[in-house]
């Protein structure tokens, strides 16, 4: 993902997150959001007030279309 990028955009609000209902009831997971450009937010749940990523749409595509095809499996592991 080449786009990543790490900056000081507008974060989207705190209604907007959104995080998997497979997520660790400890808290450790990511939660995504909509950007006010368009592009997916990322965060960790853990610190909601810590850095957010930000990917665009083709990207974040890529990324789930190789999580359901398996590709990141062995991370898992």
């Amino acid at each position: 993902m080449s786009g990543m990028r790490h900056d000081q955009r507008e974060r989207p609000s705190t209604g907007a997150w959104r995080k998997s209902t497979f997520s660790n009831p400890s808290g450790n997971c990511v939660e995504v959001a909509e950007a006010t450009d368009g592009s997916v937010a990322v965060r960790n749940s853990r610190d909601p007030q810590g850095s957010v990523l930000f990917y665009t749409r083709p990207e974040i595509d890529a990324f789930i279309r190789g999580a359901k095809a398996g590709e990141f499996d062995y991370l898992t592991r």
